[in-house]
């Protein structure tokens, strides 16, 4: 694992956060949702999160089984985290890596998730 220091937040910089998460394993997904935002997902433990403002600026959308509580920024719209929960019960928070200070989406090569089919 390769486990590094990130801050990152919405367009607007109403909403920051900092985590600790590796990037060597990213994900795209073809949902409803995700395929029509272009997020790049990383996970880090929920413990390796903090919000560091901006929780008052942020909003949240549920949708088909209501399990990935999806946050996005009230004022600009950009969505750069979500929660949820492993399988094994384990809190986790899926960062929008187009999202973080100083990373370039375009040096990764995230694996495809078919969510369109669950």
């Amino acid at each position: 694992m390769n486990v590094q220091s990130y801050e990152g937040g919405c367009q607007c910089g109403a909403v920051r956060f900092a985590a600790n998460a590796d990037l060597s394993s990213t994900v795209t997904c073809n949902c409803s949702r995700c395929g029509r935002l272009g997020s790049i997902l990383a996970f880090t433990p929920e413990s390796e999160f903090t919000l560091k403002s901006g929780e008052d600026s942020l909003t949240e959308y549920l949708f088909n089984k209501h399990v990935i509580h999806h946050f996005f920024c009230k004022v600009c719209g950009i969505q750069p985290f979500s929660r949820a929960s492993r399988p094994d019960g384990a809190k986790m928070v899926a960062l929008n890596i187009r999202c973080l200070d100083g990373v370039d989406p375009d040096a990764f090569s995230p694996t495809k998730f078919d969510g369109r089919s669950r």
